[in-house]
């Protein structure tokens, strides 16, 4: 039996804004983030009329957003009844996390270009391990449902790339569906649920 998960990344943080590096570090939404949830949950309920349950990340940032985008979209589904799933956390970044990019190129010389990273940085190998092994374990327990599930971009940007989906970074509210049954995931196709001059982030046309 086929399970649907929604996949969608947090709003805007404090750090984003700041074009800080954040991985497990836990800033929170920023004012614009709350208000991208907000505009979102209207697109989301266009797109996923109904959700059977939702999931997200224990970081503030993806949990205040799944909050948000439940209450607006989903008020048949409590809040308190989201479950976080410490294995949706974004990757860690290791020393990285709260750097900017200018940071890195200084403290770090050439690491970016060279597409190297320091030490304590997770792979994409133990990224992609734990993600897909908690959307398999959803699907497992909840076959044949819809779930809404908000992480992070460092999670579905992976994800998208080790299933042959990738189709650049994602921008705070975007996503893809995902299908799954007890032992295997698919990409679907990827949503955007912010009008491009409202997105954020990832590859979209302003930061």
């Amino acid at each position: 039996m086929v399970t649907s998960l929604v996949l969608v990344r947090h709003g805007q943080s404090t750090w984003n804004a700041q074009r800080r590096w954040q991985g497990q570090a836990d800033p929170p939404l920023s004012e614009l983030g709350h208000d991208q949830a907000r505009a979102a949950a209207t697109s989301l309920r266009n797109l996923v009329p109904t959700i059977d349950l939702a999931v997200s990340s224990p970081q503030v940032r993806a949990a205040v957003t799944a909050d948000i985008l439940v209450a607006g979209a989903y008020p048949h589904i409590r809040v308190e009844d989201i479950e976080r799933l410490s294995d949706l956390r974004e990757r860690s970044a290791g020393p990285w996390s709260g750097l900017t990019r200018d940071d890195i190129e200084e403290q770090y010389p050439s690491y970016l270009a060279d597409d190297r990273r320091p030490e304590g940085y997770e792979s994409d190998e133990s990224l992609f391990t734990r993600v897909e092994q908690t959307l398999l374990g959803l699907a497992k327990r909840h076959p044949g449902t819809i779930i809404l599930a908000v992480c992070h971009g460092g999670v579905i940007n992976t994800l998208a790339s080790e299933l042959g989906a990738a189709s650049g970074r994602m921008p705070n509210l975007s996503g893809y569906r995902v299908t799954a049954t007890a032992e295997t995931l698919t990409m679907g196709e990827r949503f955007d649920l912010l009008d491009p001059a409202a997105q954020t982030g990832g590859d979209a046309r302003r930061v």
